[in-house]
């Protein structure tokens, strides 16, 4: 017999990496009082890799389990896979976290991510890799030269646009702070400044990259 769900997400995140999702993440948990899914949280969870992995090539999912004790989520692996999850939480507000252009996205992203997975896995990250790699290639088939990643950067947005119904979307600019998703969740903005955090500055000091690349 189906248990019931202790916890149901709340919003889930359609924006890729690198457009403020680590932000998002404290904002979200200020606002809803519970944990937000991120990256960060897939690290120390390698068991949840292959459920990851599973999900991206399309099999199917227990997205109850996955998302236990969670009330939100953001940010990439999620950000993949947006249209499943929402499926299986149908009430939750779509939220899509974009950069003011293609261009400004692709320069954090380059700076970032794209570096991180050029340097190749370590023994004791394979399947993170395989992951991850499989998730970008499915982004960005035509590869990540410039161009073809603000192309698939560009798609990928309106294609949410296109997906979801304007009164459960809710678009957001990290300059944004508060504003929209408290418009989007119902809820009086909190009194403090809305975090911004993980500059590209602070992921290359994060993940070890040489100030040259």
């Amino acid at each position: 017999m189906r248990t019931l769900r202790v916890m149901t997400l709340k919003v889930v995140g359609a924006g890729v990496g690198r457009t403020g999702t680590h932000s998002l993440k404290l904002g979200l948990e200020r606002l809803l009082g519970g944990s937000c899914y991120h990256m960060l949280e897939l690290l120390p969870r390698p068991e949840q890799v292959p459920v990851w992995h599973q999900a991206i090539v399309g099999e199917p999912v227990d997205w109850d389990a996955l998302f236990e004790g969670f009330v939100a989520a953001v940010d990439w692996p999620t950000a993949a896979v947006w249209h499943e999850i929402h499926a299986a939480f149908p009430d939750a507000l779509v939220l899509l976290s974009v950069r003011d252009s293609p261009q400004a996205w692709w320069n954090s992203f380059s700076e970032t991510i794209l570096q991180v997975i050029g340097k190749g896995p370590g023994s004791e990250n394979d399947a993170w890799f395989a992951m991850v790699d499989e998730m970008l290639r499915r982004f960005s088939p035509a590869g990540f030269d410039a161009d073809s990643a603000m192309a698939a950067y560009e798609a990928h947005n309106q294609a949410v646009r296109n997906a979801v119904p304007a009164g459960q979307l809710v678009e957001w600019r990290p300059r944004d702070g508060w504003g929209p998703l408290c418009a989007g969740l119902g809820v009086p903005e909190p009194a403090e400044d809305f975090p911004h955090v993980n500059t590209t500055e602070e992921f290359r000091a994060m993940t070890g990259l040489t100030a040259g690349g």
